[in-house]
């Protein structure tokens, strides 16, 4: 029987790269520990984003490859996942018990960008981490609606608000705290000093990731939250339309301009496939986000249908990752979440909270 080295394991798990992070795990040092004897080997694999519906069939093929290896009688493959703290704008201190946080934004209204914000934390959370939701739109909050939210925040030391827990994640929005129908009637300062609070006064347990709808636009309301909210990366949601298109180049640039990285452009609404009788057609165009992705050199990181089962289960409060989480749909936005985990893994870690503080003192 043929002896196992450590680098025949290694050589074995780099044949496989990882579709999320786009390089092989032992390169990605996610390879946390290889133990060998008696023809048996042990993989412990550490990855740096949330992976649940991947864990099983990852397992399989790692394991498949290990196995293959002259000597090797039995190939034990560990997949388990840890989220670090990345960095964020300078200037900018990072948020008390949220390691991350990942703003959704568009350039123009109608695009689908809170419908894609819940799900996208929703199947985060699906995937393995500790995730809340900031409803960041004062004028037109919509997540306690998506959500099936409707109880007021309590605080328990009256200083604080505690989250509103639906569906496995936190959630804070000024919905809650207001009549759905009463309109903010309020001038900018005021809608920044209101957002400012929500974010910093929730008292947020432990989060992993804290996804930020933001309003639509890109006008100064909307800069200056990018600038005073400690954010990780961004996502942008369009549709194929050029005149979408138009508009969400723009929010890419204002990330740009204040120094977070873009992690990907989601493409709503990308082609409508017809219920009665299957035909298939690109109504809002085709293409336009694989476009812009390619022209701004940021990853396209997935396509949603325009189907009517997305807005029935929003308007529902059960969006579609809790509504069907086996579903078609379901696994596209699973699959987007891991894509936004994984380029958010590659980014630089956040270093500011391993510093000791330094204390000053007359002795």
């Amino acid at each position: 029987m043929a002896d196992v080295s450590r680098l025949q394991v290694e050589m074995a798990l780099k044949g496989y790269i990882d579709p999320y992070l786009q390089q092989d795990l032992v390169t990605a040092k996610a390879v946390s520990n290889i133990t060998l004897g008696d023809g048996q080997v042990t993989v412990d694999v550490v990855l740096g984003y949330p992976a649940a519906g991947l864990r099983a069939a990852l397992a399989e093929e790692l394991g498949r490859r290990v196995q293959a290896i002259d000597g090797v009688q039995e190939a034990r493959i560990n997949i388990d996942w840890q989220i670090v703290s990345h960095a964020v704008q300078q200037g900018v201190a990072p948020l008390k018990n949220v390691k991350n946080i990942i703003a959704v934004a568009s350039g123009k209204g109608g695009v689908g960008k809170s419908t894609t914000a819940v799900n996208l934390a929703l199947a985060l959370a699906a995937e393995g981490a500790q995730v809340g939701i900031l409803d960041a739109d004062i004028y037109g909050p919509s997540q306690p609606r998506m959500l099936g939210a409707q109880a007021r925040p309590e605080s328990k030391d009256g200083k604080s608000m505690e989250p509103v827990t639906a569906h496995g994640i936190q959630s804070m929005s000024i919905g809650y705290l207001v009549d759905e129908e009463a309109p903010m009637i309020w001038r900018g300062p005021m809608v920044t000093q209101a957002l400012t609070q929500l974010l910093n006064e929730t008292n947020w347990h432990d989060l992993d990731y804290l996804v930020v709808d933001l309003p639509p636009g890109t006008g100064d309301i909307q800069l200056t939250l990018s600038q005073r909210i400690p954010v990780s990366g961004a996502v942008i949601v369009t549709t194929p339309q050029d005149i979408a298109l138009l508009d969400a180049r723009k929010g890419l640039k204002m990330f740009e301009k204040v120094n977070v990285p873009v992690l990907g452009i989601v493409e709503n609404m990308s082609t409508h496939i017809c219920s009665q009788c299957g035909h298939e057609e690109h109504i809002f165009g085709a293409g336009g986000g694989a476009r812009m992705a390619e022209q701004y050199n940021v990853a396209l990181l997935g396509a949603l249908p325009l189907d009517i089962q997305i807005r029935e289960q929003a308007d529902g409060g059960a969006p579609t990752v809790a509504a069907d989480p086996q579903g078609r749909i379901a696994q596209i936005y699973r699959d987007i979440a891991r894509k936004v985990a994984a380029a958010l893994a590659l980014k630089s870690k956040d270093y500011t909270r391993k510093f000791p503080n330094i204390v000053i003192q007359n002795t």
